[in-house]
């Protein structure tokens, strides 16, 4: 279960990083593996081992039916020899997202619950009658977000260390948080971190972060940025303009982006370079965390197809 080193890092000349006289350079963390790109494989890591020292053979977790986590964990269960349940917002449909599609294909077994039932995903007595009804299971959050998750999302900021990159502030996308707490234990206070929130109305975040960091070392940290402003109309909604900026990204770095997270790390990471967040000669590092397999979802919804190869 271990990463492939070293750090794959771009430079990125954005015209706006240029004016302000900042670095920004893109951490490729999606090419860490082929099947759990990104954080989503960080925040597995410690979470399937302790799975595994418990004796559990089925994971249970949660997820909308384009859930990057859902089809993550599905992969996961198939590669290290678990069965997985994934609980699913929302009523079954006769046509599966592809998302779903293949999170069953690797085996995962879909439990669906009406949107209203879901919002008690986090309530213990909920989970206890969850896994009474489909049997017993090492239970992992929504988007896979707890303190086991963090010990894996900090050893990205030891891998950059290990490799000698010198940086002065990491961005990444947010969307339940547990990767910005993360890096944030990983940084301990020695450099910045930017939150790029993914949904429209995330200010919830900042004491989900608190919380989360809390939890995991008994700390809160004071060196982050949390960014709102770059959700384009909410979480996983078609934007013209956020398709343009992927479009146009493409063309210039020959990286894909996607709509749902790092498309809007990178706009929002501009955003806070243009408004002068960072100081003249600052470097800064945006991570890809993946989720390239959303596209498939946002195609059948939209009809938006990615500027290149996924």
């Amino acid at each position: 279960m271990s990463l492939v080193p070293p750090p794959v890092l771009l430079e990125l000349p954005e015209p706006v990083a240029e004016r302000r006289g900042v670095r920004l350079r893109l951490l490729r963390d999606d090419l860490r593996h082929p099947e759990l790109p990104g954080n989503k494989w960080r925040k597995l890591k410690y979470n399937l081992l302790e799975a595994q020292r418990q004796g559990a053979d089925t994971l249970l977790t949660f997820g909308g039916a384009y859930s990057n986590h859902l089809a993550a964990v599905a992969a996961a269960g198939r590669l290290q020899g678990f069965r997985t349940i994934g609980v699913v917002r929302g009523e079954a449909t006769t046509t599966l997202s592809p998302t779903l599609q293949q999170c069953r294909a690797n085996g995962m077994q879909l439990h669906f619950v009406s949107r209203e039932e879901y919002r008690q995903r986090a309530e213990a007595d909920y989970v206890a009658a969850l896994l009474a009804e489909l049997g017993p299971a090492y239970v992992v959050p929504e988007g896979g977000s707890n303190a086991l998750a963090l010990r894996g999302c900090a050893e990205l900021v030891q891998e950059l260390d290990a490799a000698g990159e010198a940086y002065d502030a990491l961005a990444v996308a947010c969307g339940t948080g547990g990767t910005l707490s993360g890096l944030l234990t990983g940084l301990d206070g020695r450099r910045a971190a930017v939150g790029v929130a993914a949904l429209k109305g995330a200010e919830f975040l900042r004491a989900d972060v608190d919380a989360l960091t809390e939890q995991a070392v008994g700390k809160r940290y004071t060196n982050y940025h949390l960014h709102l402003n770059a959700h384009f109309g909410g979480y996983a909604k078609y934007s013209a303009e956020l398709l343009v900026f992927i479009g146009a990204f493409y063309q210039r770095h020959h990286v894909v982006l996607d709509p749902v997270y790092t498309g809007k790390l990178l706009a929002g990471t501009l955003q806070v370079i243009e408004a002068g967040y960072f100081a003249r000669g600052s470097t800064v590092v945006a991570i890809h965390t993946g989720g390239l397999q959303g596209w498939a979802g946002f195609q059948q919804r939209f009809g938006a197809a990615p500027p290149g190869p996924v």
